[in-house]
């Protein structure tokens, strides 16, 4: 079995892991975050959502944000836009990538959104054309790849169907999310197959919950497929809002161990990115989502 040498992380704790925190987090906080990821080797960082502040209060300082990071050479920096509102405000702040997102259960895609999965690729057209015409690169996110919190299990064949939606309109990469953490090995091996079904190995990432304790086994038979790329969260942040009893996505820090231990490069600096963890951990007045990260922390205090 060939694992892949060098796995490439996307941050996303900053976006996806802080969007549902209650209490403001403020844009220096979010600013000192994205410092310390990059300084910790991150090279993929999914810093805002450029949405409606009523429905996503969290990232209303999303301009703020972008405005105030000192870009690193080599880091991409990305931001999810929903529609063409969102991703003119959006281009403004100038990022290097822009995300949309659809699900693979016709259930979430009518609660989260409103309408249909084919309604919900269309809206996105022109976003893509936008992006694409101001050079942007364009990363999609299948929700609910494996298991929804309304229809229970997803067939592959829906992933490949919105793989094959995304790819219509331009999306260049898609990342196959098992946003309820409901996903096993082999299931997480046929959400991935179908996509790859579409999308090259290049294109293809995974991101994965860990409400079930499954995202490092899923992670690792990801890498059994080739798959060298996947989105992680930082000290764990992160839930959704439609998935009840859905936590945040794998720890960035469990990844990195994992990896490392397999003698995997990822280009990453793992007590900084501890350091970082532990930062944000802190503001949130709570201890870090990772296993990895508390047992090396509780090893420093020897």
């Amino acid at each position: 079995m060939q694992l892949p040498a060098r796995v490439k992380l996307v941050e996303v704790g900053p976006r996806d892991g802080l969007q549902n925190e209650k209490a403001p987090v403020p844009a220096a906080v979010k600013v000192e975050l994205v410092h310390r990821l990059q300084s910790a080797g991150l090279t993929e960082i999914e810093v805002t959502s450029f949405v409606s502040p009523k429905w996503v209060p969290q990232m209303a300082d999303n301009a703020e944000v972008m405005a105030a990071i000192q870009r690193k050479p080599g880091v991409r920096y990305s931001v999810l836009t929903p529609n063409l509102q969102g991703f003119e405000a959006a281009l403004r702040a100038q990022p290097d990538e822009i995300v949309v997102f659809g699900a693979a259960s016709e259930a979430f895609s009518q609660k989260n959104i409103n309408c249909s999965i084919e309604e919900s690729i269309a809206r996105f057209h022109p976003v893509v054309q936008a992006a694409v015409a101001a050079g942007k690169a364009v990363r999609g996110a299948i929700s609910c790849s494996v298991g929804c919190p309304y229809e229970g299990e997803i067939a592959p064949e829906r992933v490949e169907q919105v793989a094959r939606l995304m790819h219509g309109i331009g999306v260049q990469h898609v990342g196959v999310a098992d946003t309820i953490g409901i996903g096993t090995p082999r299931k997480v091996q046929r959400a991935l197959e179908a996509a790859l079904r579409v999308y090259s190995l290049e294109q293809v990432s995974g991101h994965f919950h860990d409400t079930y304790g499954m995202a490092l086994a899923n992670t690792l038979a990801s890498l059994e497929l080739g798959v060298w790329q996947f989105d992680t969260s930082v000290a764990g942040l992160g839930g959704c809002p439609y998935a009840k009893g859905a936590t945040g996505n794998v720890a960035t820090e469990d990844v990195v161990y994992l990896l490392h231990g397999m003698g995997i490069e990822t280009g990453i600096d793992l007590d900084l990115l501890i350091d970082a963890g532990k930062f944000i951990s802190d503001f949130l007045g709570r201890k870090p989502h990772s296993r990895a990260a508390n047992a090396l922390l509780t090893k420093r205090l020897g």
